[in-house]
C-alpha cells in the first residue's frame, strides 16, 4: 500500500494526545520504579503513603476519591501495606462503614527514607519549577473537563 501523504493526520499515532499522555505516564513509572523498589514499595502503596504523611487517619473512601481509583482497586494494595506493618485499619466509631487508615511507626519512620524521591523525579524532568508548575495545571485542568464529559 502507497503511503498516503494526504491521509487522515487524525488518526497517526504520532499525532494523538491519548498517545503522548501514555507513552509519558510510562516513562514517568519506569523513572519511580527504582526508586520505590529501594523502599519495596510500589507506586500505588507510594501513593496512598504520600496521602497518609499528609494526613494521618484519611479514609479509604478518601484515598478512592482523592487518587481517582474504585475503592475495590485499593483494598489489595491496603492490604499489602498492612502486611509490610506500615499501616493499620480502624472502623469508625460513628460509622462503621468508613474504614480509616493509620500509619504504624514503621510508617511514619518510612517518610524520611521516601524524603528524596521526589526532588530525583523532578531533577530527571529537567523542567523549570515553572514550567512543571504549568504542565501540572494543564493536566490537572484536562482531567477535570475529562471527568466532566464521563
Amino acid at each position: 500500500m502507497a503511503n498516503d501523504d494526504n491521509g487522515n493526520k487524525a488518526l497517526k499515532l504520532d499525532n494523538q494526545l491519548c498517545f503522548a499522555l501514555y507513552s509519558t505516564s510510562l516513562a514517568m513509572n519506569k523513572l519511580y520504579k527504582p526508586l520505590l523498589s529501594k523502599l519495596d514499595l510500589t507506586y500505588p502503596q507510594y501513593l496512598i503513603l504520600l496521602l497518609l504523611w499528609e494526613r494521618d487517619g484519611v479514609t479509604v473512601t478518601e484515598i478512592s476519591r482523592k487518587l481517582f481509583q474504585e475503592k475495590g482497586a485499593l483494598s489489595p494494595v491496603i492490604k499489602r501495606l498492612e502486611q509490610r506493618g506500615l499501616i493499620t485499619r480502624k472502623r469508625s466509631s460513628e460509622d462503621e462503614r468508613q474504614l480509616h487508615l493509620y500509619l504504624t511507626e514503621q510508617g511514619h519512620k518510612l517518610k524520611q527514607s521516601a524524603s528524596d524521591v521526589p526532588e530525583q523525579v523532578f531533577c530527571a524532568t529537567q523542567l523549570e519549577p515553572s514550567e512543571a508548575l504549568a504542565l501540572k495545571q494543564t493536566l490537572e485542568s484536562l482531567r477535570a473537563q475529562l471527568q466532566a464529559k464521563s
